[in-house]
């Protein structure tokens, strides 16, 4: 009976779907298609050490959440990985495994097949090889740091101020630890600093924290710093001199905003609402809110989630990109046209940058570990770069026309040229967060901790490249 059902799956399905189903399940007397459920479980494939996965890594795959007593396969291909026998979930409805990743393996995203007996059930895990970049160039760039605060999230240089104004929160909420700070841009020196005010409490009573805050932008024409407060979508306008809160906007003004950005030419602020579509608009003058922008996915079903913006003010260009999606939004602000571009070779797309000059969309994904380089026009993707594990967010700097990277797993900042030339792979510190080019061939970036008294965490860098 075993012999005649596995011949007529072979006929019917291919010898490779035969092997899954007989490797994962257990012979039964009359069928091979026992009771199913719903996988509740959640797997997960990550390096032992705690980093990215590369060639050669140890890998535990480990499970929680499932049916104490289920019984787990897992597979690549037609290769069981578990070759001594099922894992079974133990009395919490855990599991792990290790696996070591061999060198010939393929960059890139790697699935690999769950398939659960007792009750049965298939996943299926992603586990993502990134490209190791090894340190390169650091003769080419002087790098000047000093530490900040904890918990930092982005960064703004204002030329009026000549100031650096950096955004930190730490923890989920209800967040109690959070800071705007003003920086010499000269000495490094920490010149004010401030706690945002009190947020109402939570919908279920309970302290709300404070206003955190993580975007920032600057607008040099009112002498005032916009700011992202991104746990109770909202944001905030304050005073570059010193700090003081000009108007905090109430809590659901902005849904989950990210970024922030300032055209001091026209008088707007815009704020991207991650989740959806909408880049929000205010006044700068009047600090009033006005109509969105849309932004529609051009994917069959597909639901835009506005990340990263850039802002080319001189010729009313807004740029953004969606993670879910995998697109790229270059909006006229003249005219409000929307042009919405696919991202091929993007999977995560999380940072966006700006070249007015040669109209070129830079994006990093963090899926994908790559930087594209596009053409703002057609769409086409010009250059396709590998630049390390989790690249977060892109600046573009056009005084040494060159693209910096914050490559947040890695540890590292990766300065590309726009021809896709990975220039330099420069020490980032601890996972490098934000970064932004000051139109003055500076690029000013900061980096998070990777735990207590971390010497390499919670620090603002000044980049510029050596003249030649």
């Amino acid at each position: 009976m075993a012999q005649l059902t596995q011949h007529r799956l072979r006929s019917l399905l291919g010898a490779t779907a035969v092997a899954m189903t007989m490797a994962a399940t257990p012979a039964f007397a009359d069928t091979l298609f026992t009771p199913v459920v719903e996988f509740s479980g959640m797997v997960r494939a990550a390096a032992v050490d705690g980093g990215p996965v590369y060639k050669g890594s140890k890998v535990s795959v480990t499970g929680q959440r499932l049916v104490p007593g289920q019984q787990i396969t897992l597979m690549r291909g037609t290769t069981v990985l578990n070759a001594d026998g099922p894992l079974v979930a133990d009395t919490e409805g855990k599991f792990s495994f290790e696996l070591t990743v061999d060198e010939e393996a393929a960059i890139g995203l790697q699935p690999i097949l769950l398939i659960a007996e007792n009750p049965a059930a298939a996943e299926i895990v992603t586990m993502k090889i990134s490209p190791l970049i090894p340190l390169s160039g650091q003769d080419l760039f002087d790098v000047t740091s000093a530490p900040v605060t904890s918990g930092l999230y982005q960064v703004a240089y204002s030329a009026a101020s000549d100031a650096v104004f950096v955004a930190s929160a730490v923890g989920r909420p209800p967040v109690k630890q959070s800071a705007l700070t003003k920086i010499d841009a000269t000495t490094m020196e920490v010149l004010a600093e401030v706690t945002p005010a009190a947020a109402p409490a939570r919908a279920d009573g309970s302290d709300g924290g404070v206003f955190a805050v993580y975007g920032v932008a600057v607008d040099d024409i009112n002498g005032t710093v916009w700011v992202t407060n991104t746990r109770q979508n909202s944001v905030a306008v304050y005073q570059q001199a010193d700090l003081s809160l000009i108007k905090q906007f109430e809590p659901g003004t902005v849904g989950h905003p990210r970024d922030v950005v300032v055209d001091t030419a026209n008088e707007r602020a815009y704020a991207s609402s991650t989740g959806t579509g909408l880049i929000e608009v205010f006044d700068t003058r009047t600090l009033e809110k006005l109509a969105p922008i849309e932004i529609k996915s051009r994917q069959r079903g597909g639901a835009y989630s506005a990340m990263s913006l850039d802002l080319d003010s001189e010729n009313g260009k807004l740029v953004n990109v969606s993670m879910k999606t995998d697109e790229a939004a270059l909006i006229d602000l003249a005219t409000g046209d929307v042009s919405v571009l696919p991202l091929k070779g993007a999977k995560g797309a999380a940072g966006a940058a700006y070249d007015a000059r040669e109209n070129l969309i830079f994006v990093v994904s963090q899926q994908s570990d790559n930087l594209l380089i596009v053409n703002a026009e057609t769409g086409a993707v010009l250059h396709d770069t590998p630049v390390g594990a989790q690249p977060l967010n892109v600046t573009f700097d056009p005084v040494s026309r060159l693209a910096y990277v914050s490559v947040r797993s890695a540890n590292t900042i990766a300065v590309v040229n726009t021809k896709g030339e990975l220039v330099a792979n420069l020490d980032g510190g601890s996972r490098p967060n934000q970064l932004r080019a000051d139109g003055h061939g500076h690029i000013w970036a900061v980096n998070k901790t990777s735990g207590k008294d971390d010497p390499k965490g919670d620090r603002l860098s000044r980049i510029s490249p050596v003249a030649q």
